[in-house]
């Protein structure tokens, strides 16, 4: 029951990122296609809640985020190294940046009025007012950058990205790093998703060339998988003994106790479960659906919010 299983859908851009990742790390996994937009009703039995993609399943354990994903990966297969020890703490601080003010710039010019006709422009028109009204709510409360905004901040990162490979090949040195794969993926949705708004990247030759030393990486050995057969794994396996690590608290809730996690900001939906762990890094929940059976979901600290269930039955 230690297969990988990610769950995702071709034009994700973070399941780019994952799947960018598995091929750098030459590893097998199965794919499991799930719809862009609610009802997601199998990615809900497994996460009881959280709807983003993509999710890395492994037997009962479901890890959210790519930037937990990448450290399950990490400790799955060492070599080659995600992050690097010299580069460890540079590495994970542009990830950051990247998966936030990079990608939300990048989205802003993607899905700009020009963006999304070419998008969605070929599709029924319910294709595209879905997407739309499915990201507006998982947007609720957001501050977005307007397309002209986003367009002028894309371009000036879009510059600063080809100053850090202007005398080497990826962002940080000789060899890729997390950094590489988590500012790839808004780019690659750019670049190979919506082409039609591609011309902004002309201007940094330098990073296209990047992007094509990325993209030949590739995805690793893929194998598809069912969602039924998928929440079949999750029912027949036990969740993996958690280790020992120490018990970081924060917020005054003690483990064993009924508890929320939501994102921070896009894509609020909240799990709720009992809290198992909560180490210096993430959150484990344990919750027990009628398909998908007795699962722990993983979710990183930062980006983030726990909190406790009142007695009454919600947070």
């Amino acid at each position: 029951m230690s297969e990988l299983i990610l769950h995702h859908y071709p034009m994700s851009p973070f399941a780019e990122k994952a799947r960018l990742m598995l091929g750098f790390k030459g590893l097998a996994w199965h794919s499991v296609f799930i719809p862009s937009v609610m009802p997601k009703p199998d990615v809900v039995a497994l996460t009881g809640g959280y709807r983003r993609t993509p999710l890395l399943q492994i037997g009962a354990d479901i890890w959210c985020d790519t930037a937990l994903i990448a450290t399950v990966l990490e400790h799955r297969q060492p070599a080659p190294a995600l992050y690097p020890a010299a580069l460890k703490g540079l590495a994970r601080v542009v990830a950051e940046w990247a998966d936030s003010d990079l990608f939300w710039a990048a989205m802003g010019h993607n899905l700009s009025p020009k963006g999304a006709a070419a998008l969605f422009g070929s599709q029924p028109p319910a294709v595209g007012q879905a997407f739309a009204a499915d990201r507006g709510a998982m947007s609720a409360g957001m501050t977005r950058l307007r397309p002209g905004d986003a367009v002028s901040a894309y371009r000036s990162y879009l510059r600063r990205l080809a100053h850090m490979l202007h005398d080497q090949p990826f962002l940080l040195g000789d060899a890729p790093c997390i950094a590489d794969f988590a500012v790839y993926h808004p780019l690659w949705f750019t670049r190979v998703v919506n082409p039609a708004v591609a011309g902004i990247l002309d201007a940094t030759p330098g990073v296209l060339a990047w992007m094509d030393r990325m993209a030949a990486l590739g995805h690793g050995q893929a194998a598809k998988m069912s969602a039924a057969d998928a929440i079949a794994v999750a029912a027949a396996a036990e969740p993996a003994p958690l280790p020992d690590e120490a018990f970081q608290d924060d917020h005054g809730i003690p483990l064993g106790s009924l508890v929320t996690v939501s994102a921070q900001s896009f894509g609020q939906e909240p799990t709720e479960g009992i809290l198992r762990a909560a180490t210096r890094t993430h959150y484990t929940l344990e919750r027990t659906d009628e398909r998908a059976g007795r699962v722990h979901v993983h979710f990183p600290r930062i980006g983030y919010v726990l909190r406790a269930v009142r007695p009454e039955g919600r947070a």
